[in-house]
């Protein structure tokens, strides 16, 4: 079969990808050996905007790209994805004009792996910070046990419970001056898209939150919002003790102490990437209260 040439690729429309695609761009994920995660395409699909090219020989998708708005303040983009039969041959750089094209003058910010971070910075993107992957299971120090409650080392009680409706506005109070934008359009759809939604509470305020979802073999973990490193251990704990598969998930690299403590647990580490932003310094919100994004495609 006649292949495209590179330039009869590059000209092949753009268009906005809708729930219909879901299969198609599991499909691809898979190709580039990304877990299938249909789940979470539909979360970002249903919160996003999805760009896609479609295949010229008729199987399935070419090429992805999603961004995520959080109103004028900032667009986080993720699922820079191209097939690798289509691979370098200009389509990734190609998706990404179109979508910086289409936010306007909106900062960006995004995740990028080794191998996407020389086409970003061609494109005026700036190294800001970083992300470890972890993975593994989570047990007690030193063994393969069962996860173990942790407990907050100086403070009055600290309690984690299951997140209830009406705690969707406290979050959101949490969350914003962590973020530096309104993130409510996401985490709205948290509760259906959970397994497992946590909330950390001290005397009855909300002091951190996160989330467990499906992803694979693995439940990740995230988002990671909370006061302190202990908060943040004693969520992960709590939400680790709800599941027996491996957990997995991206801690803000400056976060050592983190990092340690579930390293001590089980979690190894997988990979990194490298956050960048484009019209802006640096990510706004209080990074030391951001322990890990809910993925690395939204921020």
């Amino acid at each position: 079969m006649h292949s495209p040439s590179p330039h009869s690729l590059v000209d092949l429309p753009i268009r906005h990808l809708n729930r219909g695609d879901l299969v198609p761009c599991a499909d691809l994920c898979e190709d580039r050996g990304w877990p299938r995660d249909e789940h979470r395409w539909g979360l970002l699909l249903s919160a996003g905007t999805g760009y896609g090219i479609d295949a010229p020989d008729g199987k399935g998708l070419a090429g992805t790209c999603l961004t995520m708005p959080y109103g004028s303040d900032l667009t986080a983009v993720g699922m820079l994805l191209v097939a690798e039969r289509y691979a370098r041959q200009g389509l990734a750089r190609r998706l990404m004009r179109y979508v910086m094209e289409a936010v306007g003058d909106t900062p960006l910010a995004l995740y990028a792996t080794e191998q996407g971070q020389p086409l970003y910075e061609d494109l005026g993107f700036s190294p800001v910070g970083r992300t470890e992957r972890i993975g593994g299971r989570f047990g007690a120090p030193g063994s393969g046990g069962s996860a173990s409650a942790v407990v907050s080392p100086s403070r009055a009680p600290l309690t984690t419970r299951p997140a209830a409706a009406d705690d969707l506005q406290a979050m959101v109070r949490l969350d914003l001056p962590v973020f530096g934008t309104d993130r409510t359009h996401l985490l709205a759809r948290l509760p259906a898209f959970s397994d497992r939604l946590q909330v950390a509470e001290e005397h009855g305020e909300l002091v951190g939150y996160a989330a467990l979802w499906p992803s694979g073999h693995a439940e990740v973990v995230g988002p990671l919002v909370a006061r302190d490193t202990a908060t943040a251990q004693a969520l992960v704990a709590s939400l680790a003790a709800t599941t027996d598969r491996p957990l997995r998930t991206d801690v803000y690299a400056r976060h050592k102490e983190l990092l340690g403590w579930l390293a001590e647990r089980g979690l190894e580490p997988l990979a990194r990437t490298t956050v960048m932003t484009y019209g802006i310094p640096d990510l706004p919100g209080d990074a030391a209260r951001r322990f890990a994004p809910l993925t690395v495609a939204t921020g």
